[in-house]
């Protein structure tokens, strides 16, 4: 894993706080050494991220993990982004399927479960997802997170070193507000879905493990 001082780190924040999403991303890119991704679980506003990735890079892998609990809502605007933006989309399955574990421990758990929804997480949603980054092996790894998103994200950049899957987390959109984000899909005409919910986290302000130190951990027990 490469590794990058704090004041690296420091300068290229201070730097890129003044830049677009756009020349955020040429900027990951050219960091990247071919080898960027941009994950997405397409929730709210996920098309503007997909969107800014692929207008820099058609052919950018989209990492996906399909843990079989999304709505259908969800899994019709997935393909409709797809196709729209001719998407590389690289879907990861966990290795039990949503049925088989409901069947075996019962419905998800809830939020005064926490050990469970982390038990959740780690089998049906990190445990794919580092798969996923295995096999992939990128560099620099595009995210939509946003400072706002949970209080978690508040200590963060929108250039990190990402210590669970040793790649450069870049989000270009860090500072974006929701009002922000709905004006560049109505300049870009890019649909929104709103019937999103993550098992894996129960409650937006949760986080499910992927941007979280206890993620890493969850996986590997």
């Amino acid at each position: 894993m490469a590794t990058f001082s704090l004041a690296t780190l420091v300068s290229w924040n201070t730097a890129l706080r003044r830049q677009s999403p756009a020349e955020i991303v040429r900027w990951a890119l050219a960091q990247a050494g071919g080898r960027a991704i941009v994950s997405t679980n397409f929730r709210p506003y996920e098309a503007a991220i997909l969107h800014l990735a692929v207008e820099a890079q058609a052919d950018m892998p989209v990492l996906w993990v399909d843990h079989g609990y999304n709505r259908p809502a969800t899994y019709r605007h997935a393909e409709a982004l797809r196709a729209r933006l001719k998407l590389n989309l690289k879907p990861y399955l966990p290795r039990v399927t949503a049925a088989y574990r409901d069947a075996i421990h019962g419905p998800i758990p809830t939020t005064d479960d926490e050990a469970g929804l982390k038990k959740f997480s780690a089998v049906m949603k990190l445990e794919p997802f580092q798969r996923g980054m295995k096999e992939l092996a990128p560099t620099v790894w595009i995210t939509a997170l946003r400072q706002g998103q949970n209080p978690n994200r508040a200590g963060l950049d929108i250039v990190a070193l990402d210590e669970n899957f040793g790649a450069l987390k870049v989000s270009p959109f860090f500072y974006f507000s929701d009002a922000q984000l709905d004006a560049y899909l109505a300049r870009h005409d890019l649909p929104n879905e709103w019937d999103y919910f993550d098992p894996a986290k129960a409650d937006e302000k949760r986080e499910c493990g992927l941007h979280a130190a206890w993620g890493k951990q969850a996986v590997s027990a």
